[in-house]
C-alpha cells in the first residue's frame, strides 16, 4: 500500500513512477486502457536485459525482445524509428546489453513526453490520490 504522499510523488517525474512497484503497476493499467502497454513492457525488459551476465543469456534474451517488440509483426511491436529499428536488425545477431539503447531511449521519451502527462490527468490517478487522501485523513482523525 503506498500512501498519498507516494502516490502524490509520483508526479515528479516519470523516474520515480517507474521505480515504484504500485505506481508501475497503475501506470501500466493506464497504458493498458490506451493499448500501449507495449512501451512499458519494452522498457522494463530492456532494463532487465542491461542487467545479464551470462553471454548466453544475452544472446537468447536479446533475441525474445527482438521478436517480442522489434521485428516486423511482433506481438508487442513498438513505435521507433526506421533507423533504429534497422540499426537493431543488423546488430542482432551478435548483440551487445547496449544494442536496445536507443530504442529505450525513444520509448522513455514517448511515455515521459506524451503517456505520463496523460496518466497525471486521467481519472485513474486522481482516484487513486483521492482515495489515499482520505485514507489518511481517516488514520489521523478517528472520530470522522
Amino acid at each position: 500500500r503506498s500512501n498519498a504522499g507516494e502516490t502524490m510523488a509520483w508526479s515528479e517525474s516519470v523516474d520515480t513512477l517507474l521505480a515504484n512497484k504500485d505506481g508501475l503497476a497503475a501506470f501500466r493499467t493506464f497504458l493498458k486502457s490506451e493499448f500501449s502497454e507495449e512501451n512499458v513492457e519494452f522498457w522494463l525488459a530492456c532494463e532487465d536485459f542491461k542487467k545479464t551476465k551470462s553471454s548466453t543469456k544475452i544472446a537468447s534474451k536479446a533475441q525474445k525482445i527482438y521478436s517480442d517488440f522489434i521485428q516486423a509483426d511482433a506481438p508487442k511491436e513498438i513505435n521507433i524509428d526506421f533507423h533504429t529499428k534497422n540499426h537493431i536488425s543488423q546488430n542482432i545477431s551478435e548483440p551487445t546489453l547496449s544494442c536496445f539503447d536507443d530504442a529505450q531511449r525513444s520509448i522513455y521519451s514517448l511515455m515521459a513526453k506524451d503517456s505520463f502527462p496523460r496518466f497525471l490527468r486521467s481519472e485513474a490517478y486522481k482516484e487513486l490520490v483521492k482515495k489515499q487522501q482520505n485514507g489518511n485523513q481517516k488514520k489521523w482523525l478517528p472520530f470522522l
